[in-house]
């Protein structure tokens, strides 16, 4: 320990000492203390040096100040040095500081009272705190009531939240804020709206208990309980309230600047209402008991609104108009009552004079007679055992008479407004649990103590006995989980001071008795109390100057009490007789507030008191009568009674402690009083909850936490896999005393000090790190300026040597010039001696040497050409010898390889056989060959060397000659041009003179051109440089003209371009925030469906007599409201059952008449939404209208083509068909001319010919007669949409009509035949004449047929590579061309024909007449092909089509429910999404209606729609919180609208649609309403999607986006409390980031398995990505530990694994990035500077996403994580308010969680033929018919 010491107490740590005027002061060691010192040098925060003395006897030494990392703490606990100056330090620093008004100590929530409205109540903080756990939050009162209401739930238990403090410390705000917390998060089990009673009840206690003081503007003045009820769901169902001494003394007399309870001035500042004028008041002022304290008027407060707020209050709660006037007449006849003024009669009696104005308005009020009430007023009776008597009072005893009867009254009307206001509260539904709020006074002291405050400190001492108790039961529990040895802790309690109270022969018995006493008196009775307690009690004492006071030592401090008064404030008397008179009066309310009434029982078994000082809740005996007793029983009896009970209770439930503080007495908004604040501290018990942790083990670590805070302090060494096992053998060798820490089995115990003593031991170490550090670097900085300077000295070295070796470098030059030149002079004089010597013997050699050479010449060309003759003939005798000596030598060699070669073929022969021999012959073969092939290879080698020796010689051989020769001609030609040249030097030297003068002629005349030249181009330059100029000014002219345009094109650009962008960008907003309204509607007008639909269920079964079947439906309700119109089979038989299954009961009339007038309010709303969606669709319909009416005059154009294609094409038949006619006529016409065998090969040839074009002519027109009839049925489609013909029967009319139209064209036909038959012979002779001419307009269309056909050929290409859905709409076109080229293929027979005919022709002549005779026969034979093609091509085309499948299912109206129940009710989305295709369920569906449309049944379309809604609404209500069944129905829902748009027939639907698409278009109906319903079921269903997937993203949020460290290492973990926060380190089950992107993951994959738009999944992921970012955001502004450098470098990796993820799946312009804008500039605000004035500049223009509330809020919180971090200055802070005042911003803290983005669902067509749909049998759907 003194190891400890001396290593704690060195230079430079810091210490509290006491100090007068700030509690404690902090100072700074400036010496080291060792253990024989007696005073410690100190050095205060100002500079001040001061010599602190121990004392000489306990040497205690001042208490050392923890490590500024803890500084800040949400729990004191968390604070290493546990003591009063450290608690006073960080309630002052988190109060100025961060302005944060709570902290934890414990379990115990401290609340400082700001006197500043903070935005830290909203709807939005109870949502952030909801569902939270207490530790995981910064503190808060939402926190303390979020964990009592979720231990209730999950522990079974009832739960209590004490609120306590002195007056002004703000106990009743937070309590009040608790009962709204608990109203807003639970909701109400009915329609009664019990939470907003709950809330309505506090107005009402504040105006009759409620009173402003010297400390306080709204002081309770009375101590309540509320029991809040919840049934087994744990929604509030009712409440109960306790009120515990009311300060009655308050109506009658108030102090100095305080009032009287807040009731009488409002109805005074309300006096001249019409409803208040027979009240007869007036202003506080006139009356005795509101003026008083001379304060009537609060700042800031209007009492006549405070007024009307509780009046309205009163009505919530039940109490009507008339009560309510009668509760004034009360309260207006006590002021008047007080005004009443009473003389002296004489020394012994009183008066009242005659027609007291006063005591008039009383009588007449309460309704009593003057008489009666003047003369009691004056008067007592007076009882003995015979007589009576009746003794007039003095004006004193009858003054305080009439105050206590005022007090009487107003007692008696607080009592009856709170048994009302409970009676209101109360419910006939079974109460499972309740939470109960106790609201309760302080301990108080003042100057003057007296009855009120005895009580008051006896019931703190109470609560401070529980509360200890409870705290050591929860630290022994805490030991004892984590198997401590455990020791009981020495700690305060209080038992012997409550013993002195209420003991046997204690201060309340001896009161007791003194009251029974004829002749008890104060001080009598404090004599009792001296001889009782003086001695035997040593907290009992006597005041030393007086002998009518005690001392009682209480646990928070001593209090002296008055006895003056006692024994009259305990007995309570009253004049009986002013009671008996008030019960006499006519006024009923009156009477029943003095009538005994009888006691009932509240919801929670207890009973409320009445009378006395105090409203209290005993809870007497049944059979007593307490009508006679309850006067009897004294103030203080009643007190201590009800106080047990009030133990009773809170020992039976779950405590949680609120304790509020008064920061000072002057309302100063964020102004910190240390000595006030200390005095609460002590006295609530906060500085107890210290105490009893500081002598435990208060602070705790976990193993994994203990690891990553003082990994520093560990050597390698010492880290060994177990983690538990390093840290005990750490701390072994860091802390010697092994009491200082105790090691459980998930948590190490620290004793106090003992953090903050491995934390020195660690920054240490980590100084001595950063020394380390900077020491490297101030070393390697060092060195590389050395380096640096050393390396310019050797530049500078290197330049000075540099220029000095130049130096004699050129003088060493200069030198050796010198020397050249005088040796080149010399030189050049020698060489001339030289040359001339030189010349004069070359000229002697050359003569001499071209002699010898031509001698030699001579002799060698004589003897060349001797050894040429001789080589010629030597080498012609070689020759012809070589020949004869060769031929011999073949000769021979041939007979003799002949002879061997005959000899080897023998012996070949006989060896050939064998094997071996061949072997052995093949090898020396190879060996051989390689020899020879080596032989051959050098050979060619060394030739190759020869050959090219021999060239080489021949080549240097001839050049020599070459050369030589060439020499020589030189010589012979250099000594012609000599003598030439001798010749000719006397005529150029005369050339040369002449030349010369003509050279300085020239050089004159060139000189002068030179001069003028010159002169020419100076003017020229001049000139051009003057036009430079010029141009240049014009060039910068222009520049600048140019510029200007262009910069007022950009500017007006721009202009237009930003006014184009906002004002689509304000279009773009309007339309979202009306869409937004509109969802919004839609949800409001959801949620009143199913209240409507709850009431009606709860209607009937309320009913006795339950009547299954089909129910009437509303007449109101239109057939797109689903949930009213349609009731299917399958539904009641389930609602049957459970209606016989559950037991009716009666219901209250109240009750059915308030739900009658609810449901008719809902019908009133419902109607209105109604109306507001019809006007949006009649809009819509008038746009559709327009859209129908431009499709219409397009498609009418398009029909008007194709049927002027058909008839050309018709008409180009019938041409073809004439002319085939013709020429069969002219046939039979040359036959009967000529003659000639009718049998004939080729007449048959002919006639087969003939036959066949006719019969191939027949069915090409059958072919054109479908087409018209196809486009014909097309047409009268479109005409029957355009009329919307909904209720028609089918007609075969048009099957009739092309009946008749096909006999018709078959008679034309025929009539044709005759008709060519005649002109036959006409035709054949016109033929022959135009022969030529047909031949090449023939040719010429055959080019245009191959062309065509051609351009056909790559339209078919392009057809074929077009999606199936796509050739459809290309059927007809192909065929008109296919047609087309059979019409050519005609024509082109034709020709063969004529050319037959031609060939025939005289054939024919010479069988006319055979022919003529057989032309009746012949002409029925060609009418017979026609009727034989028609018959089989009618069936065969039309039956054909019939036959397809048109994508339709048909059903039988019994099988609906069977459709809905097996394709919505009972179908399973995981197999559906996986096995089949995506939404199947409505293609299914839509194919079902479009059979209904297509048979034009108007009931089976209502109902099936109707019943496909009803059934998806019952399934997301049956699984609305399976993920995959909502997404699964969304993305069907979404389908099936869009296929509704798709095929509806609407022009902007069916662009994308192929033309087989179009056809399956619906013909009958036109469903844009149930369209518009579809939208809307979507919407909701898009609502309950977004819902789900937050409900199971919500607990992932938190932990992984700001608890996990992603980044290891990075954030230090600090020490905590007793309310342990979520762990940073992932546990096995805590979520991290991965948990976030996986879940992700899995609601993309499931969606787009499930066929989900593209479009909608980016809304989704969008809405997805703002939860995150909100609710992180949001925890984050809510938790101070979280505030952090390292924690913003975490929040900004984590965002940037989102953004990856984004970037992965495709969806970066989704706009979800967007939405994390605000967490990631909160995140950047953590870790950038935070200093100067710059850095404010710099903040204020990044965070733009950010309010200034959540900037500020953010800096506030900024803590730091390890002590070489700084924390933000409040003049930073100032700042950074300052420069954004002018923001125009909504001025909320935390992020809209539950805000949803309007969702559209953008058209998207399906490109699947319904034709091609399969339907598998796994769905139970045999029943429908493919149509």
């Amino acid at each position: 320990m003194n190891r400890e010491l001396e290593y704690m107490f060195v230079q430079s740590a810091r210490v509290w000492i006491p100090d007068a005027e700030e509690v404690w002061k902090s100072a700074e060691l400036t010496k080291d203390y060792k253990n024989d010192d007696a005073s410690l040098q100190l050095m205060l925060e100002d500079g001040t040096t001061i010599d602190h003395k121990l004392d000489p006897k306990t040497k205690n030494l001042p208490y050392l100040r923890n490590p500024d990392i803890l500084v800040g703490e949400n729990d004191l606990t968390a604070l290493s040095y546990l003591h009063e100056p450290a608690v006073l330090h960080n309630l002052k620093v988190r109060f100025i500081d961060s302005k944060l008004i709570y902290t934890y100590c414990g379990i115990v929530l401290v609340a400082i009272n700001p006197y500043e409205t903070l935005p830290i109540y909203g709807t939005d903080i109870i949502n952030a705190y909801s569902g939270q756990n207490m530790g995981d939050m910064d503190p808060h009162i939402f926190a303390v009531a979020e964990e009592a209401y979720k231990q209730m739930a999950r522990d079974e238990r009832n739960q209590s939240i004490i609120v306590s403090g002195e007056s002004g410390a703000g106990k009743t705000v937070s309590a009040k804020y608790a009962m709204r917390y608990f109203a807003t998060v639970s909701g109400s089990a009915s329609e009664a709206n019990v939470e907003e009673k709950v809330l309505a009840s506090n107005p009402i206690m504040e105006a009759i208990g409620n009173a402003k003081t010297t400390r306080n503007d709204n002081s309770s003045r009375f101590g309540k309980y509320i029991e809040i009820g919840f049934d087994n769901r744990y929604r509030i169902i009712g409440a109960n309230m306790r009120t515990y001494l009311l300060e009655k003394s308050r109506v009658v007399f108030q102090a100095d600047e305080e009032r009287n309870y807040h009731i009488f001035y409002q109805l005074c500042a309300s006096a001249n209402q019409p409803e208040f004028k027979n009240l007869r008041l007036s202003t506080a002022n006139d009356f005795l008991y509101t003026r008083q304290g001379r304060s009537p008027v609060i700042e800031g407060v209007d009492d006549a609104k405070e007024l009307r707020t509780t009046r309205h209050a009163f009505t919530l709660l039940g109490i009507n108009e008339s009560y309510q006037i009668g509760l004034f007449q009360v309260l207006a006849a006590i002021l008047h009552l007080g005004n009443v003024e009473i003389k002296d009669r004489d020394s012994d009696s009183s008066l009242i004079a005659p027609k007291n104005r006063h005591l008039t308005a009383f009588c007449e009020l309460v309704g009593v007679t003057y008489q009666d009430m003047s003369q009691w007023l004056c008067h007592r009776k007076l009882k003995t055992a015979t007589e009576t008597y009746i003794k007039p009072l003095p004006r004193l005893q009858a003054t305080n008479a009439r105050d206590a009867l005022s007090k009487h009254i107003y007692a008696k009307l607080f009592n009856w407004i709170v048994e009302h206001v409970n009676k209101a509260l109360v419910t006939n539904v079974k109460q499972h649990s309740f939470i109960g709020v106790l609201d309760i006074y302080g301990f108080e002291t003042f100057e003057i103590n007296s009855f009120e405050q005895f009580c008051i400190n006896y019931a703190n001492e109470k609560l401070q006995q529980q509360f200890n108790m409870h705290v050591f039961k929860l630290e022994q529990e805490e030991y004892m989980k984590e198997q401590i040895p455990w020791t009981l802790i020495d700690f305060y309690d209080n038992q012997p001071c409550i013993n002195l109270i209420e003991a046997k022969m204690g201060i309340l018995d001896l009161l007791d008795e003194e009251c029974k006493m004829p002749k008890g008196s104060d001080d009598s009775w404090a004599q009792k109390l001296y001889n009782t307690h003086l001695k035997t009690c040593s907290l009992f004492e006597k005041p030393r100057m007086s002998n009518r006071a005690f001392i009682i030592q209480h646990f928070a401090d001593k209090v002296e009490y008055q006895c003056e008064g006692f024994l009259e404030k305990n007995k309570d008397t009253v004049n009986e007789e002013q009671i008996h008179v008030l019960k006499a009066s006519k006024f009923d309310l009156l009477v029943e507030l003095f009538q005994d009434e009888e006691k009932a029982t509240t919801p929670t078994g207890q009973v409320p008191g009445t009378g006395g000082r105090t409203r209290l809740s005993i809870k007497p005996d049944k059979g007593r009568d307490t009508s006679s007793k309850e006067h009897k029983k004294t103030v203080g009896c009643q007190f201590r009674n009800s106080l047990q009970m009030l133990m009773e209770t809170l020992n039976a439930t779950t405590p949680h402690y609120v304790r509020c503080i008064k920061p000072n007495d002057f309302k100063l908004a964020f102004s910190f009083d240390p000595k006030r604040a200390v005095q609460q501290l002590r006295a609530c018990g906060v500085l107890e909850t210290i105490r009893i942790s500081a002598a435990g083990f208060p602070s705790r670590w976990t193993y994994q936490e203990f690891f990553s805070r003082y990994r520093v302090l560990m050597k390698q060494k010492d880290v060994l896999p177990d983690k538990k096992l390093t840290c005990k053998n750490v701390l072994e060798k860091l802390v010697q005393d092994q009491d200082k820490y105790q090691f459980g089995k998930t948590k190490i115990f620290f004793r106090a000090g003992q953090v903050a003593y491995l934390e020195k031991l660690r920054a240490d170490k980590l100084r001595a790190a950063c020394i380390r550090i900077q020491k490297t670097i101030r070393c390697w900085l060092a060195r590389k300026k050395y380096l640096r300077q050393r390396s310019a000295a050797i530049t500078i070295q290197r330049f000075t040597r540099g220029y000095q070796a130049r130096c004699l470098a050129k003088f060493m030059r200069r030198t050796q010039a010198a020397t050249v030149i005088q040796k080149y002079q010399r030189m050049c004089v020698e060489r001339k001696r030289y040359r001339q010597k030189q010349a004069a013997a070359l000229a002697m050699q050359t003569i001499l040497r071209a002699y010898m050479a031509r001698q030699k010449y001579q002799a060698l060309l004589r003897e060349h050409k001797a050894v040429i003759i001789q080589k010629h003939v030597r080498g012609w005798l070689a020759r012809c010898w070589y020949k004869r000596c060769l031929e011999a030598i073949v000769y021979l060699q041939c007979c003799i390889r002949r002879m061997r070669a005959k000899r080897e073929l023998k012996k070949l022969k006989i060896e050939a056989r064998s094997v071996e021999h061949f072997k052995k012959l093949n090898k020396g073969m190879e060996n051989k060959i390689m020899q020879l092939q080596r032989k051959i290879d050098e050979q060619n080698k060394d030739n190759r060397v020869v050959n090219e020796r021999l060239v080489s010689l021949e080549s240097s051989y001839a050049s020599e000659s070459e050369r030589m020769r060439g020499e020589l001609g030189r010589l012979r030609g250099v000594e012609e041009d000599a003598k030439n040249k001798t010749n000719q030097v006397s005529s150029l030297l005369e050339e040369l003179e002449k030349l010369r003068k003509e050279l300085s002629v020239t050089q004159q005349e060139k000189k002068t051109i030179e001069d003028w030249a010159q002169k020419y181009r100076d003017e020229m330059e001049k000139m051009v440089s003057e036009l430079k100029d010029q141009n240049g000014l014009l060039k910068k002219e222009k520049d600048d003209l140019n510029r200007m345009i262009q910069e007022q094109s950009q500017q007006m650009t721009e202009k237009m371009t930003r006014a184009i962008a906002q004002e689509t960008q304000q279009l773009e907003t309007d339309l979202n925030e009306e869409r937004s309204r509109y969802q919004n509607l839609l949800t409001e007008h959801l949620r009143l469906e199913e209240k409507y639909d709850d009431l009606k269920e709860e209607l009937a079964h309320s009913t006795n007599v339950s009547k299954p079947g089909h129910r009437r439906t509303d007449s109101t309700h239109s057939s797109n409201e689903s949930e009213y119109t349609y009731n299917s089979e399958y539904a009641e038989l389930e609602d049957g059952s459970r209606v016989g299954e559950d037991v009716t009961r009666g219901m209250d009339t109240s009750l059915t008449l308030k739900l009658q007038k609810r449901v008719t309010e809902l019908e009133q709303e419902k109607q209105s939404l109604r109306n507001e969606l019809e006007n949006r669709e009649e809009q819509f319909q008038r746009a559709r209208a327009r859209d129908d009416a431009q499709f219409r005059k397009a498609r009418g154009a398009e029909l008007e083509y194709e049927s002027l294609k058909r008839q050309e094409l018709e008409s180009e038949n019938k041409k073809l068909r004439h002319d085939l006619a013709e020429m069969r006529q002219s046939l039979l016409g040359g036959a009967a001319a000529g003659a000639g065998a009718p049998g004939s090969p080729a007449y048959k040839v002919l006639l087969d010919q003939l036959n066949a074009s006719c019969e191939e002519l027949e069915v090409r027109k059958e072919e054109v007669l479908i087409l018209r009839s196809q486009l014909v049925s097309q047409k009268e489609a479109l005409h029957h949409k355009d009329e919307k013909e909904t209720m028609t029967e089918p007609s075969v009319f048009a099957q009739d009509v092309n009946k008749l139209k096909d006999a018709d064209e078959l008679k034309q036909a025929y009539v044709g035949l005759k008709d060519t038959n005649r002109l036959l012979e006409q035709q054949l002779q016109a033929q022959r004449r135009t022969y030529d001419s047909e031949v090449e307009s023939l040719r010429g269309e055959l080019q245009n047929v191959k062309e065509e056909n051609n351009r056909q050929q790559q339209l078919l290409a392009q057809n074929l590579q077009l999606p199936p859905e796509a050739r459809i709409e290309a059927s007809l076109q192909h065929e008109i061309t296919r047609l087309t080229n059979e019409n050519l293929d005609l024509m082109e027979q034709l020709e063969k024909q004529d050319r037959t005919i031609r060939k025939l022709k005289k054939q024919l002549k010479v069988y006319s007449k055979r022919i003529g005779e057989m032309g009746a026969g012949q002409a029925e034979g060609q009418t017979s092909p026609g009727q034989m093609v028609e018959e089989p091509i009618h069936p065969v085309n039309i039956p054909r089509r019939e036959k397809d499948f048109q994508g339709m299912l048909e059903y039988k109206k019994e099988d609906e429910m069977k459709l809905v129940k097996n394709l919505i009710l009972e179908l399973k989305p995981r197999g559906v999404a996986v096995n089949l295709i995506p939404g199947l369920p409505a293609y299914i569906l839509f194919m079902c209606l479009r059979h209904a449309d297509y048979v034009n049944d108007d009931q089976k379309v209502r109902t099936l729609l109707t019943s496909t809604i009803n059934s998806i609404k019952k399934i997301l209500k049956k699984r609305g919180d399976d993920f995959e069944t909502v997404s699964f129905w969304l993305a069907n829902t979404c389908r099936f609208l869009h296929c509704l748009k798709q095929y509806s027939g609407d022009e902007g639907f069916m662009k994308h649609n192929t033309s087989r698409q179009n056809e399956h278009c619906l013909s009958n109906f036109d469903l844009a309403e149930y369209r518009q319903v579809i939208s809307d079921l979507a919407i909701q269903i898009y609502q309950q999607l977004v819902k789900c997937m937050e409900n199971i993203l919500q607990p992932m949020i938190v932990s992984g986006m700001l608890e996990h460290e992603t980044i290891q290492g990075v954030s230090g973990v600090k020490p905590t409390g007793l309310r342990k926060r979520t762990s940073s380190i992932a546990d096995e089950g805590t979520y991290t980031l991965d948990s976030i992107l996986r879940q992700l993951s899995a609601f993309h994959s499931t969606m787009c398995q499930h066929g989900t738009d593209p479009e909608l999944i980016k809304q989704v992921v969008k809405q997805l990505f703002y939860i995150i970012g909100a609710v992180t955001l949001n925890n984050l502004l809510l938790r101070k530990d979280m505030c952090s450098w390292s924690k913003g470098m975490q929040i900004r990796y984590n965002v940037s694994q989102l953004e990856e993820w984004l970037r992965d799946k495709g969806l970066m312009n989704c706009g979800a990035k967007e939405t994390l804008e605000p967490l990631i500039q909160a995140a950047q605000l953590l870790q950038v500077k935070k200093k100067n004035e710059e850095d404010a500049e710099a903040i204020c223009s990044m965070c733009h996403a950010l309010t200034t509330a959540q900037i500020v809020k953010v800096l506030n919180l900024y803590t730091p994580v390890n002590e070489f971090e700084e924390r933000v200055s409040v003049a930073f802070i100032r700042t950074i308010q300052t420069r954004l005042r002018d923001r125009s911003e909504s001025p909320q803290l935390l992020m809209d969680t539950k805000m949803i983005y309007p969702v559209t669902f953008p058209f998207s067509p399906s490109s699947l033929a319904l034709e091609t749909i399969q339907i598998p049998t796994s769905l139970n759907l045999s029943f429908l018919t493919r149509v």
